[in-house]
């Protein structure tokens, strides 16, 4: 497909968006002409039917929205340089890092944000002062705070929270010091994807970014080769599609944390599938809640349709891998929280039509 030439990139997004950070650097490496525009929550919605942030315009005038599939047709148009490993265990880690950081990252990222009196008030007059309006301003913020509840921060398990966070940091300040990027010298969408929570709530957010200033310096580094990731050339991923050492202590740390909590929504989501009807246009974005733990607090959430969608994503590719690559990325992950996941067996299969998910054909 020829894409016209004269035109840029129109990246509809805010800086506060977590999810506009995890597309942000993925265009800077691609090196891809786009033009940031602070986003139009009505416009977006006018595109796409769906009020979500970020939107890229594309410079034949797509839409595109979702962040994995905005990397899916980054990575179509623009093959080089490439954000996907082509080696079977560094996909899937990457992929398991996605999957951490769209559906359970999350928890900690609005618990910085919204969960204390300085963290609120300081994200509210951020709100305010990127939207122009006091009384809008003040509403989004509102419903934002609200919705930290909704996901599963509270303040009664706010110490495991914060618990979590900082094995976290100090898990990749580990591996930072030794490795530039999670899987070698190159940047990849697993570092795309992790800049959502790292740099679009922790070092925005006033609370947080003094946490990793004080706390995690050598995770701001990575932040900043992220936000500039062609200066200076980039390297390789490690050789022999091999994990360092380092980045093993990291997948534990998520994998140990959020997984408890993932496949307790994934087994509301297969349950409520088997009766759900087939014939809907579109679903319900939640579904309903789950009560699960995080080392030994509860934590109870809405279930929502984009986890078993995107867990898919991350099966599809494992299924496909022959016996033995099978077996290399099993023996690598064993002991890290994310057999349970690789173990998954859906019943119920989701595609996309347009931007709504749906079942597919079964």
């Amino acid at each position: 497909m020829t894409v016209p030439s004269d035109r840029p990139y129109e990246f509809h997004a805010f800086d506060v968006s977590y999810f506009s950070a995890k597309v942000r650097p993925a265009l800077r490496y691609k090196r891809v002409w786009y033009d940031e525009i602070r986003a139009d929550v009505r416009y977006i919605k006018q595109r796409t039917g769906l009020a979500f942030i970020p939107m890229l315009i594309t410079p034949d005038d797509e839409a595109w929205q979702d962040s994995t599939d905005i990397y899916d047709r980054l990575e179509a148009r623009h093959p080089e340089p490439p954000l996907f490993p082509a080696t079977p265990l560094q996909r899937i880690a990457a992929h398991l890092i996605e999957l951490y950081t769209d559906e359970f990252a999350l928890i900690p990222a609005m618990h910085y944000r919204w969960g204390s009196e300085l963290g609120e008030s300081s994200a509210r007059a951020r709100f305010i002062a990127m939207i122009g309006d006091e009384e809008i301003g003040t509403q989004a913020a509102k419903r934002m705070a609200q919705a930290r509840l909704a996901l599963g921060a509270n303040d009664n398990n706010a110490p495991a929270i914060e618990a979590h966070t900082r094995d976290l940091l100090d898990a990749l300040n580990a591996h930072f010091e030794n490795h530039p990027y999670l899987l070698g010298e190159r940047m990849s969408f697993a570092d795309c994807a992790l800049m959502g929570p790292i740099d679009g709530h922790f070092f925005t957010d006033l609370v947080s970014r003094k946490l990793l200033l004080e706390t995690a310096r050598p995770v701001v580094g990575w932040i900043e080769r992220c936000n500039q990731p062609n200066s200076p050339e980039q390297g390789t991923w490690l050789a022999n599609d091999s994990l360092a050492p380092t980045l093993s202590a990291v997948l534990k740390v998520m994998g140990e944390d959020a997984v408890p909590l993932l496949m307790a929504c994934l087994e509301v989501f297969e349950n409520w599938a088997d009766t759900a009807p087939r014939d809907q246009e579109r679903l319900p974005r939640t579904i309903g809640q789950v009560e699960s733990s995080l080392r030994g607090l509860p934590v109870g959430r809405f279930v929502g349709i984009y986890l078993p969608f995107l867990a898919q994503r991350v099966l599809d590719d494992y299924s496909a891998l022959d016996a033995e690559a099978r077996k290399t990325v099993d023996s690598a992950i064993a002991g890290t929280g994310w057999e349970r996941v690789l173990a998954h067996k859906p019943r119920h299969r989701l595609t996309k039509r347009g931007f709504e998910i749906v079942f597919a054909d079964e």
